[in-house]
């Protein structure tokens, strides 16, 4: 097939971000498949207008700079996604197309991906990474009325036009059914990609005697993005419990967003920052697997937000594909994982004090932790390797493909 596939953020392992819609594109293009993604370019730099192609493992890669981060103003955040989706919705209309996919968010990635699939009469596959409006409207982030209306109406354009809608988690598909009762829904959430997380012993090593703040001592890390939705100081405040009951256990956070300064700002008011706390700007996805190798546990968090429960964040997975428990702040189908497996910890969402009694028992808790590290990595092969999720993802672009041709043929 020729698959036409747009995500506006994509990478790939030499950018900071999750690198799910690259390892999906390059293995149908491995399967036999043609695909073509349509992206943005937001790394640091003058403007250019005009799209710029790169191959990547025999992917055709169209990126045109649209500037984004995640400190805009939501007015300039949603004037990145009618930029993209008008330029996206252009470029698609040019590429020829058997099928045609979009991957949320920004929810605007539909109106291109429907528009080219009926242009080329082509069928649409349509993925949910991030339930809107339900979750935006439940944080109180997105309060016109209007404006609410309108999304609504956008996510069932979407669902309505879609052959089959892919959803990261079971709350994602349950959302999707419940605004448009009967649309084909199948969960395939994000995965451990194994190979990639493999690391060698020695560079595990190397990076913890490099760092003398770190050497042998138990570290929490936290990789990804520190924004609204993440909460990441509640790990801050769970550190100063920590630092109380064991001084030396450390805390590195690596990633990039909105709350890094105020997060900066309370370790430092903490008298935290630059002992227990440590915090690195966003690497690459290649730089990741050394720095969980050297963890002793990740972490993931969200504000306590019941619609945020539904997440499927690639650090979760990182998690799992390190061999490394998880410890997280909120319920759902996650902690329901952990607590079945025994790969992590799930702490109180509000308590950071007894989290912070949790953390280091745990982290100091070696019968525990070699547990939690089988539990996990049988998690990463048995369920969520990305080769495992991939025969699911093609699947769903087959038999879409299968039935919009049944379709014409009757």
């Amino acid at each position: 097939m020729r698959i036409v596939y747009i995500h506006q953020y994509y990478c790939n392992p030499g950018m900071a971000g999750g690198i799910r819609s690259y390892e999906q594109a390059r293995r149908l293009v491995a399967r036999g498949h043609t695909v073509d993604v349509i992206t943005t370019d937001i790394t640091p730099g003058a403007r250019d207008l005009g799209w710029r192609t790169t191959d990547e493992d025999g992917v055709t890669v169209h990126w045109f700079r649209v500037p984004y981060n995640n400190n805009m103003s939501y007015a300039r955040r949603i004037r990145a996604f009618a930029e993209f989706m008008i330029l996206a919705t252009a470029k698609a209309a040019r590429l020829r197309a058997d099928l045609v996919f979009a991957t949320s968010t920004p929810l605007t990635v539909a109106v291109p991906g429907v528009l080219a699939a009926k242009l080329r009469r082509a069928p649409f596959v349509f993925e949910v990474r991030d339930l809107w409006p339900e979750v935006p409207i439940e944080m109180g982030a997105l309060r016109n009325p209007v404006v609410q209306r309108l999304a609504g109406g956008l996510a069932s354009f979407a669902y309505r036009n879609a052959s089959e809608v892919i959803a990261l988690s079971p709350g994602m598909a349950a959302g999707v059914v419940a605004r448009r009762p009967g649309t084909p829904t199948t969960v395939i959430p994000n995965a451990a990609d194994l190979d990639l997380f493999a690391v060698d012993e020695e560079r595990v090593r190397r990076f913890r005697e490099s760092h003398d703040w770190l050497g042998d001592r138990p570290l929490l890390v936290y990789t990804g993005a520190l924004g609204v939705v993440n909460g990441v100081e509640y790990l801050v405040r769970a550190m100063r419990r920590a630092r109380e009951l064991d001084s030396d256990v450390r805390f590195l956070i690596v990633g990039h967003g909105r709350e890094w300064e105020p997060t900066k700002a309370l370790a430092a008011e903490l008298g935290l920052l630059g002992d227990v706390v440590h915090m690195w700007e966003k690497v690459p996805k290649s730089e990741l697997p050394v720095i969980l190798g050297a963890a002793t546990m990740s972490s993931s968090t969200v504000r306590p937000i019941r619609g945020l429960w539904d997440n499927s964040a690639n650090k979760f997975f990182d998690a799992l594909a390190a061999s490394r428990p998880i410890a997280i702040n909120y319920g759902g189908w996650q902690a329901d994982l952990l607590t079945e497996t025994g790969a992590g910890l799930v702490l109180d969402p509000e308590d950071t004090d007894e989290a912070g009694y949790q953390l280091v028992r745990h982290l100091r808790d070696e019968v525990w932790l070699k547990r939690a590290r089988e539990a996990a990595y049988r998690l990463a092969v048995e369920r969520f390797s990305r080769d495992l999720l991939f025969e699911e993802f093609e699947a769903v672009l087959n038999r879409s493909a299968r039935r919009k041709k049944q379709s014409v043929q009757s």
